[in-house]
């Protein structure tokens, strides 16, 4: 379990404002930057999903606002807020948090030596299409730590079929040193892999099409052994169960060393084991099952391996189950590209800001509380509450 981050630690947040360029016109500029993004954080955790929606947020909180920020031309328009969100460059936007995730990763220490694992994924915005435009909707490729429930940054693969491309440039802008790095068969490349090692980090790889010859052999492979129990081949079994929501999914993890007679092993940088992954799932009576192969940099292991793969899905369980439920991204019709993407790396931002805060509640939960009550919105971002 990741150690909840204390508010002292949240609090730096705001300074980092300070280092990002204000790309606003200088002829009549009257808000603050500063003040401009901090109001943009506390309405998006609070509720706000849009420029107008964050303007009836301050609009609603003004006298609150006005002890806190120094707001020298009062509270700002929809306009004012939705000129800065499509002015801001999406990648200077999330460099200036660079140091403060850091930070948090750093604090967010875990038991018993176990490292950081992040779940690298896509994501689409299935409402920001322009058809008038020909523009298609946004696909984002996320980084998601998730021991310490923090979003590592984002990048705009233009649609879903670029995500491919953009994978290993993304995998470079993150710190990747002494994590697990885990990807599904679209990020199972070559090039992926060498980037991550070259970061001093691991890699588990999900096999599937885009690498048919590979996939076909580590099925065979395992298909194969698993008639006879292994009795043959050095491996490692592990076995958990889940239970929730009615539903019983009942999980068998096996890994092993990366068999000589497979070809390619060269091929892949780092390249050390294989694994399998089957999950039996039961819900009301129907039962479905799931077989899912690996390539992995990860020695012999297989509670780590297991713990890779099941993290893995964090980043479906939590990130984007949260955007979409809980911050409804697909819901989103703003079409400027500079301002969609940034209002989504506010969301990304706001869901970390909300799992440090000490509760036990879930996420939907505290967003609500933060919506009802200024004082607990304080303490996610490390404001005064008084």
């Amino acid at each position: 379990m990741a150690r909840q981050i204390d508010q002292d630690d949240v609090v730096s947040i705001l300074d980092y404002f300070q280092e990002l360029d204000d790309p606003r016109c200088h002829i009549n500029r009257k808000h603050l930057l500063g003040d401009l993004l901090v109001i943009c954080v506390l309405a998006v955790i609070a509720g706000a999903d849009g420029p107008r929606s964050i303007a009836v947020w301050a609009n609603a909180h003004a006298d609150w606002l006005k002890k806190r920020l120094e707001l020298p031309a009062g509270i700002p328009s929809h306009d004012t807020i939705g000129r800065l969100l499509a002015l801001l460059k999406p990648d200077a936007f999330q460099q200036c948090f660079d140091q403060w995730l850091l930070a948090m990763r750093e604090k967010a220490t875990t038991q018993d030596d176990a490292r950081e694992l992040i779940a690298i994924d896509g994501k689409v915005l299935r409402r920001s299409h322009d058809r008038k435009r020909g523009i298609g909707p946004l696909c984002l490729v996320s980084a998601w730590a998730v021991r310490s429930g923090i979003s590592l940054g984002q990048m705009a693969a233009g649609d879903k079929s670029n995500e491919i491309a953009v994978f290993p440039e993304f995998i470079e802008q993150i710190n990747v040193r002494k994590a697990i790095v885990t990807l599904d068969a679209a990020g199972c490349q070559r090039e992926v892999a060498a980037k991550i090692i070259d970061g001093e980090g691991d890699f588990v790889l999900a096999l599937k099409g885009n690498q048919e010859t590979l996939h076909n052999h580590v099925r065979d492979y395992i298909v194969t052994h698993m008639e006879n129990d292994f009795a043959h081949v050095k491996s490692q079994k592990h076995e958990e169960e889940s239970k929730g929501h009615g539903r019983i999914d009942k999980l068998v993890y096996y890994q092993m060393s990366w068999p000589k007679q497979l070809p390619d092993r060269d091929r892949w940088p780092g390249a050390r084991t294989i694994g399998v992954a089957i999950r039996m799932s039961e819900e009301n009576g129907r039962h479905t099952s799931d077989v899912r192969y690996y390539i992995s940099s990860l020695r012999l292991g297989v509670k780590q391996f297991a713990s890779a793969v099941r993290g893995h899905w964090g980043i479906e369980n939590t990130l984007h189950w949260s955007l979409d439920v809980t911050f409804r991204e697909d819901d989103s019709r703003v079409r400027n590209r500079f301002a969609a993407e940034n209002l989504a790396w506010l969301k990304r931002m706001a869901i970390s800001l909300i799992k440090q805060q000490k509760s036990k509640e879930s996420i939907v939960m505290r967003r609500r509380m933060a919506g009802w009550n200024v004082n607990f919105l304080a303490e996610i971002i490390g404001l005064p509450t008084t």
